[in-house]
């Protein structure tokens, strides 16, 4: 596997894990609240509780993966402007 080829497999399991560790995060949180709602009987205040936490901890992922992400200061396309066809004529003069 060359480099190029490499590094763009990273980024897409980082773009990948991005989404997954917000639901872990938040719906973890969910049911263990839920659960420690039924356990001691105090209504909606757990689940409430660790629902907020689940969701704060869930973005706080979700910022540090995408740091983590842009490490890598070469992105693996370039920019369209750089291909040759891409360039726009001049402009007619009226």
């Amino acid at each position: 596997m060359d480099k190029e080829t490499k590094r763009a497999a990273i980024q897409m399991a980082y773009a990948s894990s991005i989404g997954i560790s917000m639901v872990v995060a938040i719906f973890g949180c969910l049911f263990l609240g839920v659960w420690l709602d039924r356990k001691l009987g105090t209504g909606p205040y757990l689940t409430l509780i660790f629902l907020l936490m689940g969701i704060v901890a869930g973005f706080r992922n979700m910022v540090l993966l995408i740091k983590r992400s842009l490490k890598d200061k070469q992105p693996v396309t370039t920019g369209v402007a750089s291909e040759a066809n891409r360039k726009r004529p001049p402009p007619k003069k009226a």
